[in-house]
């Protein structure tokens, strides 16, 4: 289906020239083992821990990190998609738009638009790449391959329909000869899905459902997928949070847990064929998606070596599971939680009937945006810290016959929340340290080997912390929308930290690296 016009303004072409000379090959191996001088996926490698081994930029000299060089989209939504870098170029997105730039610089190698279209345009968080094609989902959900040195179109075909409420976000995911995609979606009763894509034809290899057939008398609809998965080469498995059911606070149509809504499921990437399935919300009432990023780890669990999974959900719980077979480890709230009546002998929560929305109201912690969220957290495997941007809340929900059976089916008020960075022990679910934010924050997490955290807060401030304590050693203002997470890598022997405010991309590192020499930067870090 070619209904696009590509509108791509090739805008160095000695710079692409230059650039690719000495190409990275992107395929099955350097995705799962990217080399320093690289973020090939949405997660960095597959692992979803956004954890770097660099080790430049550390607790003694980051608050000497000065600004190398700044990009300015021009457009007005703020960045919320995590830039991928191969071959010294970045490529990132925002809705309609896709761009590439030159790592070292900031100088834009090509953009490529294409013209506006009435799908819910709530952000975009990326492209994939494998070979030499990007791969990029619209808002309106088609899925594009473009030429990862130009930006052509190659193909484009629909994976959702968006004149039935559906619409796309994520970056998707490559595993082998698989380009695995989703579509969210749910302000209408729809059908969720995984459906993996041949990578040179756009064609559909298998496609996973969430739920029954739309209509289907008693069951449920929804279980979206909006947030790219993670993946283990070794067991040969990929995990994906799913999102809520459908009417979304209304569940008296819908009796029972729900399978497979605001679940963590576990699928073969070859046949899209189900292993094992965990329930962070059985029969969910409050719009909490299970789609945060399932993280995965090879840790000493009570003496044992333990392949887990861990998800800080937005429902307000932290789980780990036995990533071989989906059974529980830890299950622990890691904020004000007061929807369950504790929890089963599969670790999952049993919600509380008398917390379902009702006419007269009812007060649930947390809020409908949740105690997370798609802010993506990151796992610090020295210190065993799995560290999420959060968000203790409170909200009112409200649903009553008139709000019907399809849809959003109720009503819910926030009454209060904040903002806070919290460092959870994936021992034992407790908390080690917590870092206040203020407000509630749109900013992600990384940590990296040199004993740094980076995220940001409300304020438009990054922040630079120390992962073992959480104290501050540096910060910049920016006084815009932080709405992405971080990334690093190391260039001509220089480490960079990448970071977005509003529509702007900083690139920060250390006084005297090539990178700062050879940049746009329009001011030193404020500190």
């Amino acid at each position: 289906m070619k209904h696009w016009f590509k509108s791509v303004r090739v805008l160095s072409l000695v710079a692409v020239c230059a650039l690719g000379a000495s190409a990275q090959s992107v395929d099955f191996n350097m995705l799962k083992n990217p080399p320093k001088d690289s973020w090939p996926g949405f997660h960095g490698d597959y692992s979803g821990r956004r954890h770097s081994p660099l080790t430049q930029i550390h607790t003694s000299n980051v608050q000497n990190m000065t600004l190398a060089w700044t990009f300015q989209t021009g457009q007005t939504q703020p960045l919320k998609a995590t830039p991928i870098l191969v071959d010294g170029i970045l490529y990132f997105t925002l809705p309609d738009n896709i761009w590439a730039i030159d790592a070292r610089t900031g100088h834009t190698i090509w953009h490529f638009s294409a013209p506006p279209n009435k799908a819910f345009h709530i952000g975009q968080r990326g492209v994939s790449i494998l070979k030499d094609k990007l791969y990029y989902m619209s808002s309106d959900a088609h899925a594009m391959a473009l030429d990862a040195k130009t930006g052509k179109v190659l193909w484009d075909v629909v994976v959702a329909d968006s004149n039935k409420g559906q619409w796309s976000t994520m970056s998707p995911l490559i595993i082998g000869n698989h380009v695995i995609v989703g579509a969210s979606g749910d302000f209408d009763n729809l059908q969720g899905f995984i459906r993996s894509l041949d990578p040179d034809t756009g064609a559909t290899q298998w496609n996973w459902v969430a739920t029954d057939p739309v209509g289907t008398k008693g069951k449920t609809t929804g279980g979206n997928v909006w947030m790219t998965g993670t993946y283990d080469p070794d067991l040969h498995l990929m995990y994906w949070g799913t999102g809520n059911p459908t009417p979304v606070l209304n569940g008296k149509p819908r009796p029972g847990d729900n399978l497979y809504t605001c679940s963590i499921v576990a699928l073969d990437p070859d046949t899209g064929t189900l292993k094992w399935a965990f329930q962070p919300s059985p029969h969910d009432t409050h719009d909490w998606d299970a789609v945060e990023i399932p993280v995965l780890a090879d840790v000493d669990f009570k003496g044992q070596k333990r392949k887990v999974l861990m998800q800080a959900s937005r429902n307000g719980y932290f789980f780990v599971i036995d990533r071989t077979n989906g059974k529980s480890l830890v299950t622990a709230p890691f904020g004000p939680v007061n929807w369950s009546k504790g929890v089963d002998e599969r670790g999952e929560p049993i919600p509380d009937p008398e917390k379902e929305p009702a006419p007269d109201g009812r007060l649930i912690a947390p809020d409908e945006g949740g105690l997370t969220n798609f802010r993506s957290p990151s796992f610090d495997p020295k210190t065993g810290l799995f560290i999420v941007s959060a968000s203790p809340s409170y909200s009112v929900y409200f649903s009553k016959p008139a709000d019907g059976a399809y849809g959003w089916a109720g009503a819910d008020y926030s009454v209060w929340s904040k903002g806070v960075l919290e460092a959870i022990d994936y021992r034992t679910g407790k908390i080690r340290w917590s870092h206040e934010l203020g407000r509630r924050a749109g900013s992600g997490v990384l940590t990296t080997e040199g004993g740094l955290t980076f995220s940001g807060d409300a304020d438009g401030n990054f922040l630079g912390l120390d992962t073992a304590t959480g104290k501050t050693l540096w910060h910049a203002g920016t006084g815009g929308n932080i709405s992405s997470t971080p990334i690093t890598y190391e260039l001509d022997g220089k480490q960079v930290v990448l970071m977005s405010s509003g529509s702007v991309m900083y690139a920060w590192t250390l006084p005297g690296s090539p990178a700062a020499a050879k940049g746009t930067g329009t001011k030193k870090a404020a500190k």
